[in-house]
């Protein structure tokens, strides 16, 4: 049933749904994905080599294997990964938005989602604060946000600014709540990334946020990177997906941070 639903999918669909086959068995094959997706191998070669080009998987003979460094992926491959997922978390998110509030927006696909849901929301006027310029360029001409942009040092993979001209454009401000997305997450050690400048960056908009909401799909639990940007007891709420294991959805409620399964 599952397989006959996916044939006939858009190419972009697709190939997120390839991303996920890959991660999951760990190597899949051009004639299993071809039968999969009722299409030509051929076409699914095609695929591939897109995926491949985006650094999203590896090619070999007959089929593909995931990226062996998906630590630091760049932001369109990740938009790829959990699809799903994320949109739900995005609205999720959203629904806790309230006019007048003062928000904060981090970089990732995650983040993106949520200025998605934002565009549909019945808002008179909101404050967004981004370092994010994919999340600025989704809500740039919705009417009522109004959107502040920090200066900084412009990072490719993740098409955000950082560096100490963005801390210190932010250290004047004050917002109600704070989206954080997430590359890690441990509930003995907190939210991580493997950027450092990112790590600062983000440290301080924790500083000027009243409220802290991680937004993150379940494959981030009990994932570590090199720089811990918020230690457990500076979180507020955690929104994943259902599909999260439940031994560290637990300790992280016992903890004290709320978590909610999308």
């Amino acid at each position: 049933m599952q397989a006959a639903a996916e044939q006939g999918l858009l190419a972009e669909e697709r190939r997120r749904r390839i991303c996920t086959l890959v991660r999951e068995q760990g190597r899949v094959t051009v004639g299993s994905l071809a039968t999969r997706f009722g299409i030509s191998q051929v076409t699914i070669r095609g695929d591939l080599s897109v995926l491949e080009s985006a650094g999203a998987l590896v090619r070999t003979h007959g089929g593909a294997l995931p990226h062996t460094e998906e630590a630091d992926q760049p932001l369109d491959v990740k938009q790829l990964l959990h699809h799903a997922e994320k949109v739900r978390i995005g609205q999720a998110a959203a629904a806790l938005i309230r006019d007048g509030e003062t928000l904060i927006l981090d970089s990732g696909s995650t983040t993106a989602e949520i200025a998605r849901a934002i565009r549909r929301l019945d808002l008179r006027s909101v404050n967004v604060i981004t370092n994010a310029l994919n999340v600025a360029a989704l809500l740039i001409d919705a009417p009522a946000v109004r959107l502040i942009i920090p200066g900084g040092i412009l990072r490719r993979e993740s098409n955000s600014l950082a560096g100490p001209m963005a801390e210190a454009a932010l250290s004047n401000l004050q917002a109600d709540r704070l989206y954080l997305g997430a590359d890690g997450i441990d509930p003995e050690i907190g939210v991580m990334t493997p950027h450092l400048p990112e790590a600062e960056l983000n440290a301080q908009m924790i500083r000027i946020a009243r409220q802290v909401v991680v937004v993150a799909d379940s494959s981030k639990l009990l994932r570590r990177n090199v720089s811990l940007i918020a230690r457990v007891e500076q979180l507020h709420m955690l929104i994943t997906d259902r599909a999260a294991t439940p031994e560290p959805v637990e300790e992280l409620r016992r903890r004290g941070i709320e978590v909610r399964l999308v």
